[in-house]
């Protein structure tokens, strides 16, 4: 059978102030359309993967938020994380969890918080996906035809077309978030893909992977053996996971894996990571701002993101120019569009200072 794997517990914290550590992006309603980005994601992946095979993969702390906003999943469907330990140990224990009660599952993960405005292309793009993953030992990921060199994000470098297969094809190399200047050959050879972060296989392959290019990460939930998909599973979890390794599926895995494929896709993509990247998707007025209000009075302002929590709240603006002015809550963000990938920082920074009030 398919399942899927949805990740929702990140923080977001490059989309501060809205995005808080008790209530982070994911769990926000940013284009107006009264769902949430996990809400989006969830409906978008049930026309191919049933509800009952939706898994959920997330921090404790928001066990309560997604019961809220999913009511129509299992409990037995939220598995609950008790440390943050990167995306490598929890797909560990999600493929542990999926093969314990199917062990020739197949398993789509995705993150809670991106994009796609393309949704029938993307639904195709899976079902050739799980397809191409159940004929063989095969670990795929999707990739993404970049639009610009942005540094923001990794990169995937193809090999050998795979025969048979339109759009797949071998990963020659993988690169994290390059500099301007590389980022720009990537381009303009025509050989590299965003990495989407989107990802398919069966779950004994990458059981079979972590054995073999991460057995720390492994051995911690070998001893669960015989405890997945019953009641005894989370009380294990709560007791091994915070001793695993923290580190991401990209490194422990995709990056050593010689069976690494890419499907390349067109599907109108986003990860939404940044400020910067909602201005790049969400609709413009005519002079290029985003806005996210009803309650504003703009004077000569251009290219600038304007997004207020408070409904009822005025913003009277003059001159500002590629800028996002952010107001939620008990914090104001006025910053330039162009220095957003410096806002994490930023919110490390406010906590240093003032503690969680602000975070």
């Amino acid at each position: 059978m398919r399942y899927c794997v949805i990740m929702c517990g990140g923080v977001g914290s490059r989309f501060w102030p809205f995005s808080r550590e008790e209530r982070p992006k994911q769990f926000l309603d940013f284009f107006g359309t009264g769902r949430s980005l996990l809400q989006m994601t969830f409906d978008r992946v049930r026309d191919i993967v049933p509800a009952e095979r939706i898994i959920l993969l997330t921090n404790r702390r928001y066990a309560p938020t997604i019961r809220e906003q999913l009511p129509e999943v299992a409990e037995a469907n939220i598995l609950l994380e008790p440390a943050r330990r990167n995306t490598a140990p929890c797909l560990c224990w999600a493929a542990r969890h999926i093969a314990a009660l199917d062990p020739e599952a197949s398993m789509v993960v995705l993150p809670s918080d991106h994009l796609i405005l393309k949704e029938g292309a993307f639904l195709d793009a899976l079902r050739k996906g799980f397809d191409f993953v159940e004929k063989g030992d095969r670990l795929l990921t999707l990739g993404i035809r970049p639009a610009s060199p942005h540094t923001g994000y990794g990169y995937i470098q193809q090999a050998a077309k795979v025969e048979g297969w339109p759009d797949f094809f071998k990963v020659k190399s993988f690169t994290e978030k390059p500099d301007l200047d590389l980022a720009k050959v990537f381009v303009a050879s025509g050989e590299f893909y965003w990495n989407a972060g989107i990802f398919l296989w069966t779950a004994s392959a990458l059981l079979k992977a972590f054995a073999t290019l991460d057995p720390e990460t492994s051995t911690v939930f070998d001893r669960g053996e015989g405890l997945y998909a019953t009641p005894d599973e989370q009380r294990f979890i709560d007791s091994v996971f915070p001793s695993a390794p923290s580190n991401s599926i990209d490194y422990a895995i995709m990056e050593k894996a010689r069976n690494v494929y890419v499907e390349t896709v067109d599907i109108g993509w986003s990860d939404l990571g940044s400020w910067k990247a909602l201005f790049e998707t969400a609709p413009r007025d005519e002079r290029g701002n985003v806005v996210r209000n009803d309650r504003l009075v703009l004077r000569d302002c251009d290219n600038t993101v304007f997004a207020v929590s408070d409904p009822n709240k005025l913003v009277v603006a003059c001159g500002l120019k590629d800028y996002i002015v952010a107001d939620a809550g008990n914090a104001l963000l006025i910053y330039p569009v162009g220095e957003e990938q410096t806002i994490r920082q930023i919110v490390t920074d406010v906590k240093d200072r003032f503690g969680d009030e602000y975070i």
